[in-house]
């Protein structure tokens, strides 16, 4: 298994990938690998093609024709079915959706036909990049997960085990991306973090968190702290993660399940009649009654058993409150509705989870959902960008209690979303950055002032985007090769050394030295 990752790997970095476009022709078929793997058992073929992502079996229906047996125009039936394409059948039907009996229109190969839905499920649950106000995190091409920026004094953000002999009043400080010694033996797929705490999601699909541990945040039943990242031991078989502001975290397992904890209760401060502050609590945006025994405990991760109905593939967590997204394309939202951020017209918050009538009314089928402290994104699968919520980084300019069309990318076909605080981003299907929200400005990529729509990061031009992950404070985005894009604060990007140039600001995008990043490229 080391040997086939390590071979698919070595053509696809073979000269002639570009760092700006993918490659235009399929990798060389080597006829010694086809041969020897025909010669296995078929099911030790299959197990070995099960523990395959999306990019590596992309790269083997191209250079192993022998195993992808996929003709331009399907035979009569009764039709071959190499081992590549059942395989891709087996993960379709795993995840409860119906292949079909013929070929989608403009389609003539099932493999990939199959790549491409398989490709955009996993590009919508994986992320090989992470930002914080002062931390970035990466997985790279081999799976390590790697972390650079400061601690803070009471922060634990970079996973790497303090040094009993530093001062505790002086905030640690990682230069270059560096692998977390303690998650060596992981192989990880998926990073998220918030200003409080981090998660990280292994190809086994456990889940693993570390940071500050307040209100249960890191799933492990208590408050404590955890400078380096530890297994939740009541998660397993997950695919999707979410890391949230107010303490809160979620994930989704193999089964489409939903489990959320953290916060238990949003808690703000109100003047009362006299001028005192009161504190009052709100839903928590975990999607359950709570028991008013456990105000204020820590949590550990509970399913969402509202949903049991529905199959989840994507969740994002916004201020105290949650959008998910099922397979039938259905948008849910609950939690505190902070400038209409739940999409139903009102500021009415809701404890369970309940459809977004307006997304449902356009006919559309939603693949994807984003989340800032108080706006929120649905994506279509034709790539249309539906947005609502405060007028800072909604894009539309102005505040929408309902989703409304961004009519700024209507004529683009948008491919991934994100949104963090008060910052918004989306990459279209060519590859183009469009950022926009609060971190625009000197904090973006390349704009010269605050941007409340979107506007395209000239500074990328030429650059094919296929990750990225956006703060108040800096920017990342990964190309087509794995070769990651940073701008503004040196030592947060990884473009720093712990040294006096540390706070010194990069203006225009740059490459990190020496780091790529595991992103899925287009079969």
């Amino acid at each position: 298994m080391p040997a086939l990752r390590a071979e698919l790997q070595r053509r696809a970095d073979c000269p002639g990938s570009s760092h700006h476009r993918r490659a235009a022709r399929p990798l060389p078929a080597p006829a010694q690998t086809a041969s020897r793997l025909l010669q296995l058992p078929a099911e030790l073929l299959s197990v070995i093609l099960s523990r395959l992502d999306t990019g590596d079996l992309a790269r083997l229906a191209a250079t192993c024709r022998s195993l992808c047996r996929d003709a331009l125009t399907p035979p009569p039936p009764p039709r071959a079915i190499g081992p590549v394409e059942e395989e891709l059948r087996r993960r379709t039907e795993a995840r409860g959706l119906d292949v079909g009996s013929s070929l989608p229109e403009g389609s003539t190969s099932w493999v990939a036909c199959l790549l491409k839905r398989d490709r955009r499920d996993a590009q919508m649950r994986q992320a090989p990049l992470a930002v914080g106000p002062d931390h970035s995190i990466f997985v790279d091409t081999g799976g390590r997960l790697l972390t650079c920026g400061r601690n803070s004094v009471d922060s634990m953000l970079l996973g790497h085990a303090e040094d009993p002999a530093a001062d505790p009043y002086v905030p640690r400080k990682i230069g270059p991306p560096t692998p977390v010694p303690s998650m060596q033996e992981r192989r990880i797929v998926s990073v998220a973090t918030s200003e409080e705490h981090c998660l990280a999601l292994s190809a086994d699909g456990e889940v693993f968190s570390w940071g500050r541990g307040s209100y249960g945040a890191l799933g492990h039943g208590d408050d404590s702290d955890r400078a380096v990242p530890c297994k939740i031991e009541l998660l397993c078989h997950i695919e999707c993660i979410a890391a949230g502001p107010s303490w809160t975290s979620a994930a989704v397992d193999e089964g489409g399940r939903l489990f959320t904890w953290g916060r238990v209760r949003l808690v703000e401060e109100e003047e009362d009649e006299d001028g005192e502050l009161e504190e009052f609590g709100g839903p928590s945006g975990l999607g359950y009654e709570l028991d008013p025994e456990a105000y204020g405990l820590p949590a550990t991760p509970k399913r969402v058993d509202a949903l049991s109905q529905d199959r989840v593939v994507g969740v994002a967590l916004g201020e105290g409150f949650t959008l998910v997204v099922t397979d039938a394309g259905a948008v849910f939202s609950f939690g505190f509705s902070w400038e209409g951020g739940l999409g139903r017209g009102s500021l009415v918050s809701e404890v369970l989870p309940r459809r977004i009538q307006d997304l449902a009314e356009t006919g559309r089928r939603f693949v994807a959902v984003a989340a800032g402290y108080c706006h929120d994104f649905a994506l279509t699968e034709k790539g249309e960008l539906y947005g609502w919520g405060c007028e800072r980084a909604n894009g539309h300019g102005r505040e929408e209690r309902t989703p409304q069309r961004v009519a700024a990318l209507i004529g683009q076909r948008i491919k991934l979303v994100y949104a963090h605080d008060s910052a918004s981003c989306v990459v279209t299907e060519k590859g183009e950055l469009f950022t926009w929200g609060d971190s625009s400005g000197e904090d973006s990529l390349g704009h010269e002032g605050p941007e409340s729509t979107p506007t395209r990061v000239a500074g990328l031009s030429g650059v094919e985007v296929a990750a990225v992950a956006i703060c108040g404070t800096h920017t990342l985005a990964a190309d087509v090769d794995g070769v990651v894009w940073a701008c503004r604060q040196r030592l947060s990007l990884g473009l720093g050394a712990s040294g006096p140039e540390d706070d010194a600001l990069v203006e225009t995008p740059t490459p990190i030295p020496t780091l790529r990043v595991r992103v899925l490229n287009s079969p």
